[in-house]
């Protein structure tokens, strides 16, 4: 018999030292009634901040309402859901697939750009992250990701070089359907595309008829200092995915697609049971309202720019990211600054780079919570 329910678990993830029974804003309460600072943000996921109490009134509304049914039936806050995310996406950016992850976002967005253009081939950025089904696996760079996607028979993306306009220009060949893209890499450490890189994307992709996807399960719905990455940037992909903080802790997904994607879609070339489903759609779009109602992306970019001020003034050699997407390199094994900063009962995030510590809290962190964030860093660097 197992000792614990929790031994009944896969040990797949890390797991950080607590155990949060509650949550408001930026903050989590511990099973001792102990307050931790979220700049981790369950992975860039509570956008609104913890069981905002209007995302959590919708949720509880539309549930009391009706719980679900299939995208067999059309549900009003489906449509109502993708009117409101092209209204914030750049033109011509009009149509919306709603799924349930970022991965699948990603896979739905990369069987769009095979099925308009014929080809096969898929090519992708060095230091990217994609999810984890095989065709987003086979997109990711790193040995253990490449390894999995192999394991299932699937052939590995072709790699352009990071902010590496050459590459691109030799990589992207007739074979190539797709260019994935982070504009903001996540798991890299907030590695920021320059614009010069993802303009010369756009240019090389619409020369030779290659969608380019840009990947904005992380970077996007606020978090990098505009509602997209894509607007950010004034670079317009052929699709961009999203997911993450679109549904404030729900789970939810979504593709929006340009004309070159879009066009030939009829019934039956994508599907998914519970993509869209209405409790799903509520939460999203109260996340919508909370972020516009509160302003929460002008917050983004005046408390990140505060975090990166800060961080520089505590000796970090390099912040790379927008808004409340940030990698902070302080030349230190970032696992340990992370585990130094869990005895101040602060959370933050690490990345495939060891020396970057990520930061992705709540679009909601205030400046006062910032600076909780870089006392408690300038404590852990000087001991």
């Amino acid at each position: 018999m197992l000792s614990e329910p929790q031994d009944a678990l896969l040990p797949v993830y890390a797991q950080m030292p607590i155990r949060p029974v509650s949550g408001r804003g930026a903050w989590l309460v511990d099973e001792d009634g102990a307050e931790w600072l979220d700049a981790y943000g369950g992975h860039a996921v509570a956008a609104t901040g913890h069981s905002h109490p209007r995302v959590v009134e919708a949720v509880a509304a539309q549930a009391r309402q009706l719980m679900f049914y299939s995208t067999a039936v059309p549900h009003p806050l489906r449509s109502r859901l993708a009117r409101e995310l092209v209204a914030r996406c750049p033109d011509p950016l009009g149509r919306v697939f709603f799924c349930n992850s970022g991965a699948e976002a990603n896979e739905n967005a990369l069987h769009l750009a095979r099925k308009a253009t014929g080809r096969t081939g898929v090519a992708s950025v060095t230091g990217g992250w994609h999810g984890r089904t095989v065709a987003t696996l086979a997109c990711c760079d790193g040995p253990s990701y490449e390894a999995g996607a192999l394991r299932a028979g699937m052939a590995l993306s072709s790699r352009v070089a990071f902010n590496d306009i050459g590459s691109l220009d030799a990589t992207l060949d007739d074979r190539i359907a797709a260019l994935l893209v982070e504009p903001v890499q996540g798991m890299a450490g907030a590695r920021d595309c320059s614009m010069e890189f993802l303009t010369a994307a756009r240019r090389i992709c619409a020369e030779r008829g290659i969608a380019l996807v840009f990947d904005e399960v992380q970077c996007g719905v606020g978090r990098s200092g505009a509602f997209t990455a894509a607007e950010r940037y004034g670079v317009v992909p052929d699709a961009l995915t999203l997911a993450k903080g679109l549904g404030s802790g729900y789970p939810i997904g979504a593709v929006v697609a340009g004309p070159m994607l879009a066009d030939g879609v009829g019934v039956g070339d994508l599907g998914s049971t519970f993509g869209g489903g209405p409790v799903a759609c509520a939460a999203a779009l109260a996340t919508l309202e909370v972020i516009t109602d509160e302003d929460l992306v002008a917050n983004a970019i005046r408390v990140g720019a505060h975090l990166a001020v800060g961080a520089r003034a505590l000796g970090a050699r390099k912040v790379w990211g927008h808004g409340l997407l940030l990698g902070l390199d302080f030349s230190r094994p970032a696992r340990e600054l992370q585990r130094a900063l869990f005895t101040h009962r602060i959370l933050t995030g690490t990345a495939s780079d060891p020396e970057i510590l990520r930061l992705m809290p709540p679009l909601t962190l205030s400046i006062q919570e910032a600076d909780v964030l870089l006392a408690g860093l300038r404590e852990v660097l000087a001991a």
